[in-house]
C-alpha cells in the first residue's frame, strides 16, 4: 500500500527537495505540499495524509504549536525536519514529547553523499512513522505520579537501556519514576550528534537522578544516568573497583552508531550477573543480539510491550528471540526494575 505523505515547510526550495527525495521511492506518494499549518490544516482534511512531514520554524504558526493542536484533535503520525541549530535542538526534543514519532535534521551540504544519505533516512522514517500506533494526546497534561522513594542503598546492579524511535518520550518517562538514587544507568539512543547533548541537559533538568552526556573515562555512580554521545559507541569498563564509560568512533554495528548492541554486550562481558538490560520502543533490531548475551550471562533482561510501544521493532525482535525474560508497559518497567534492585524479584536466568 502506498504511503500518502503531505510536505509542510515554508521554503518553496526545501519542499521541492522533499518532494522529490521522497516521491524517488514507489512506495511513497507526495499528495501536496503547503508552506505553512493554515493552508496544512486544510489540506489535511481534504487529503487525509498518512504521514506529515513538518518544519520546525514556519510562519503564522511555529511547527510545535501546530503539532500539539494535531495530536490533540486529529494524532497522526509526523517526521519532524530540523535545523542543527541549538534552538532547533530544543524545539524537535520537545515535538518529540509532545508525539512527533522522529525528525530528519536539514542537510547542510548538497553534495551527492549527503544528500543521498538524507534520501534514505528520510524514506526509512516515513515508513516507520506510517506504521506508529499514535495516541490522542490531552490538551493539558497528567500530573506528575508522586516521586519514587529512594532506595538508600548500593545495589551493586547497573542498569543498561537501548532505544530508538519513540525512546525520547519513553526514556523520560521511565526516569521519571525511577528513584533519585537509581543505580547507575548507561543508555544509547539512536539519535544523531549534537542532540545528545541537549537530551541530556533536558533530562539533567527534569528528571529526578542526575543526567549526563557521557564522556570517556568518566567514572559511573549511583543516582547518574549516562547517555551516549550520537557520534560514539557506549561501553562500560572496569578500572580496579571502579566502573568507567568507555566511548569509541569505530564503524557502525548494527546498522547503527552509537549501537544499543555494543553497549550490551559489554554489559554481559563486564557486569554479567548484576547487570539489568531494558529494550525499549524503537525501529530494527538493534540491540537484541547484546541483550541475549547479558541474558545468557545472568542478567536481568526486561522489554518495553508491544501495546506501550511506539514502534515495536526493537524490543519484538528481542523477546523472539529469547533475550528478553520479561515484558512490561513502559508504566511499570521503573517498578521492575527497582524490584531487581531489591532482590523482589528473580534474576535473569542463563539460556
Amino acid at each position: 500500500m502506498t504511503i500518502r505523505v503531505l510536505i509542510i515547510d515554508d521554503s518553496a526550495l526545501m519542499r521541492q527537495l522533499l518532494t522529490s527525495l521522497l516521491s524517488e521511492d514507489p512506495e511513497i506518494e507526495v499528495v501536496e505540499a503547503a508552506p505553512d499549518p493554515l493552508v496544512a490544516r486544510e489540506m489535511i482534511k481534504a487529503l487525509n495524509p498518512d504521514v506529515i512531514t513538518l518544519d520546525v520554524e514556519m510562519p503564522h504558526m511555529d511547527g510545535l504549536t501546530f503539532l500539539r493542536k494535531i495530536m490533540t484533535l486529529r494524532p497522526m503520525p509526523v517526521v519532524m525536519i530540523s535545523t542543527l541549530t541549538q534552538a532547533g535542538t530544543e524545539v524537535t526534543l520537545e515535538a518529540l514529547e509532545a508525539g512527533a514519532v522522529d525528525f530528519v535534521a536539514k542537510p547542510t551540504s548538497s553534495v551527492g553523499p549527503a544528500m543521498a544519505a538524507l534520501a534514505e533516512e528520510l524514506r526509512a522514517k516515513v515508513k516507520a512513522a506510517a506504521k506508529t500506533r499514535v495516541r490522542v494526546r490531552p490538551a493539558q497534561p497528567k500530573p506528575r505520579l508522586p516521586q519514587r522513594q529512594p532506595l538508600n542503598r548500593q545495589t551493586g546492579k547497573i542498569l543498561m537501556i537501548g532505544a530508538s524511535t519513540g525512546g525520547v518520550e519513553a526514556l523520560k518517562t521511565l526516569l521519571m519514576d525511577m528513584p533519585p538514587d537509581c543505580p547507575p544507568t548507561l543508555v544509547t539512543q539512536h539519535m544523531p550528534e549534537r542532540f545528545t547533548a541537549a537530551f541530556a541537559n533536558r533530562l539533567n533538568r527534569e528528571c529526578p537522578m542526575t543526567v549526563y552526556e557521557a564522556a570517556d573515562q568518566q567514572r559511573i555512580q549511583s543516582g547518574c544516568v549516562y547517555i551516549a554521545p550520537g557520534d560514539h559507541h557506549l561501553e562500560i569498563y572496569r578500572e580496579g573497583l571502579a566502573f568507567i564509560c568507555r566511548l569509541n568512533d569505530g564503524p557502525p554495528v548494527s546498522g547503527h552508531r552509537p549501537s544499543v548492541d555494543v553497549l550490551f554486550r559489554s554489559g554481559a562481558r563486564v557486569v554479567g550477573s548484576k547487570a539489568i538490560g531494558v529494550i525499549l520502543t524503537g525501529m530494527g533490531k538493534d540491540g537484541a543480539e547484546g541483550l541475549l548475551e547479558m541474558r545468557k550471562s545472568g542478567a536481568s533482561t526486561l522489554g518495553q510491550d508491544e501495546a506501550s510501544s511506539l514502534i515495536y521493532g526493537m524490543p519484538r525482535v528481542a523477546f523472539e528471540r529469547g533475550a528478553v525474560e520479561r515484558q512490561f508497559p513502559l508504566t511499570e518497567l521503573a517498578g521492575a526494575i527497582v524490584d531487581r534492585c531489591s532482590d523482589k524479584a528473580p534474576v535473569g536466568a542463563r539460556l
